[in-house]
């Protein structure tokens, strides 16, 4: 839903009249490893009608592997992507934002320092939130994908730096509601792979993809299995009616060039459905498409291209608990969780309009280090 231009004149405090009888908007921005991504959107009925979004390829934990810090090309990219966000929100007038950071902030030796950076050059502040909080948000996000009939559900969560995989009780999601969900979500198990798209690529960066393709599945497999024995996940999924739910760049990837899309189209994509067989064909023909194959997909192009490798082994780990359970597209997740648990969860207590911080041009609010 596109936001209407304001012509009532502006009152004393800066807002006009004609703003102020509209819903206040929210914005979500996560920082990850891969890219940096702004939602901004206006409550509506039981969820939210989209108003902006903007997803910028900042490559933030390019190298960290190898160093252990955030290099300084990275954080520019990062500055860069979030300097255009936080003019966005300012041009909207955002009043309600929180920013999250995830798996690169969270290994950086530099990242908590880079956090205060970027408060003092975009007025933005962020919150390095653990995994567990990231798999949370990325259910609650997704919590309408749940299918009326199923068991279980796994969430699969592909980043830039790190894979949520979460086992949920799907008949507790369903009875207890989005409200529920927010204040507990039914999540049975859980795990952060320390293995994303950005990290896997970088691993076997040394190996021509012929070779490297089985050495990241085997990485990948090595993980996941070895969470998914301890917690009888086959055994959860193995009931007929249950599903996976994939979120990620990867995932919806995959996704427009199985369904033979000219131009990606997320109405053509998200809630869609790809069963296992059919979903191996198209990752087995972009794994032997090569680098530059895969760069002439319409849905893919040359910034993904390089990701898409490690992407289609994560995925293909993951399929392989469960090979006869459906995978849903999700081209939501993380950044929607964040705006539900803002406008629907439990409301925090704000500081006092005299305590508050000056906090830049993008109008931030306190809320947005909560």
């Amino acid at each position: 839903m596109a936001e209407k231009k304001s012509r009532g004149g502006a009152r004393p405090n800066g807002r006009s009249s004609r703003n102020n009888k509209r819903p206040p908007l929210y914005a979500a921005v996560d920082l990850g490893t891969n890219n940096c991504r702004l939602l901004v959107a206006a409550p509506h009925k039981g969820g939210f009608n989209v108003v902006d979004s903007h997803s910028q390829i900042a490559r933030l934990g390019e190298g960290l592997a190898q160093s252990g810090r955030l290099s300084e090309a990275a954080m520019d990219r990062a500055f860069s992507a979030l300097e255009a966000i936080a003019k966005k929100l300012k041009a909207k007038r955002v009043g309600r934002i929180r920013c999250i950071a995830t798996e690169a902030c969270r290994k950086a030796e530099n990242g908590t320092e880079f956090i205060e950076q970027i408060r003092e050059r975009t007025g933005l502040t962020f919150k390095i939130i653990g995994a567990q909080e990231e798999a949370r948000l990325a259910l609650i996000g997704c919590h309408n994908l749940i299918e009326e009939s199923a068991k279980n559900v796994l969430v699969l969560d592909i980043g830039g730096g790190s894979t949520e995989l979460s086992l949920v009780d799907a008949k507790r999601a369903r009875d207890n509601g989005l409200n529920g969900m927010l204040q507990r979500a039914p999540i049975k198990a859980w795990t952060s792979v320390p293995l994303g798209v950005v990290t896997l690529t970088e691993a076997f960066a040394h190996l021509d993809e012929a070779d490297a393709y089985p050495a990241m599945l085997a990485k990948a497999k090595d993980y996941v299995e070895t969470w998914a024995k301890a917690h009888n996940v086959r055994e959860a999924l193995a009931d007929g009616s249950s599903h996976i739910i994939g979120t990620s760049g990867t995932v919806t990837c995959v996704a427009g060039v199985h369904f033979g899309l000219e131009k990606y189209r997320r109405d053509m994509v998200d809630g869609k459905w790809m069963d296992h067989d059919g979903g191996y064909q198209t990752m087995q023909a972009l794994i032997d498409a090569g680098l530059e194959g895969r760069a002439h997909f319409p849905t893919i192009g040359e910034d993904r291209a390089g990701l898409m490798l490690a992407g289609c082994a994560l995925v293909d780990a993951v399929w392989s608990l469960a090979p006869q359970a459906p995978m849903r597209v999700a081209d939501r997740g993380l950044r929607e969780g964040l705006l539900l648990s803002m406008m629907k969860g439990p409301k925090k207590k704000r500081r006092r309009r005299g305590g508050r911080k000056k906090s830049g041009g993008a109008g931030q609010t306190a809320e947005a280090s909560s």
